[in-house]
């Protein structure tokens, strides 16, 4: 695999403390995104794309106090309004949790609504002025905002690449058969390694 690093961008779904952290609202998940190396690979990734100049986005999801904004059209929204840790905005739960270093040249976006990074919110302006043909989508969840993400991307124009092994959902065994099944006939497939490889493959023209 080679990428255009000019043209590549990395997109990390939901990688917050209060969804994949030590206390975060669905200890399932969080468990899965850590047991099964999901989130260490997410670290590479930003690591390698941060050495070879390929621009980061960091997609959260969050709420206000007085819930405002919020959906409540789906069963979803309605748990989440319930569960003991909640995404509010400018708490711990919504930074980007540990191991990924977030630097200075990446982008933070965050959204009050929905299902997906990428519907209403404002990442695909900033894709189209970043000049980003490539998107990597990698994060949680397998079960939603993942493939939410990848058809929404794809739908936009995008060519994108999910990392197959920096991605979690539960149960564990739903991961690797969605992406096979369903994300696997839009999106190319690789594993981390092949993808820090690509990065890697050719150095940013100067």
């Amino acid at each position: 695999m080679i990428l255009d690093t000019e043209n590549t961008v990395l997109l990390t779904v939901e990688c917050q403390e209060g969804v994949v952290g030590e206390d975060a609202a669905l200890p399932q998940l969080a468990a899965e995104a850590r047991k099964s190396g999901a989130l260490d690979n997410v670290a590479r990734l930003v690591a390698a794309a941060h050495g070879a100049g390929v621009q980061v986005v960091h997609a959260v999801a969050e709420r206000r106090a007085d819930g405002k904004g919020a959906s409540r059209n789906a069963r979803l929204f309605r748990a989440a309004e319930r569960l003991p840790v909640q995404q509010l905005a400018g708490s711990r739960a919504v930074r980007v949790a540990a191991p990924i270093e977030v630097d200075g040249r990446d982008i933070v976006v965050r959204r009050l609504h929905g299902l997906s990074p990428l519907h209403g919110t404002e990442v695909d302006a900033l894709l189209r002025n970043l000049g980003c043909r490539t998107l990597i989508v990698v994060g949680v969840s397998a079960n939603v905002a993942i493939p939410n993400s990848v058809f929404d991307a794809v739908n936009l124009g995008y060519t994108v690449v999910v990392a197959s092994d920096a991605v979690a959902g539960v149960p564990s065994e739903y991961t690797p058969a969605m992406v096979r099944h369903t994300l696997g006939l839009v999106a190319t497939v690789a594993t981390t390694d092949e993808v820090v490889a690509g990065l890697n493959s050719r150095a940013t023209p100067g």
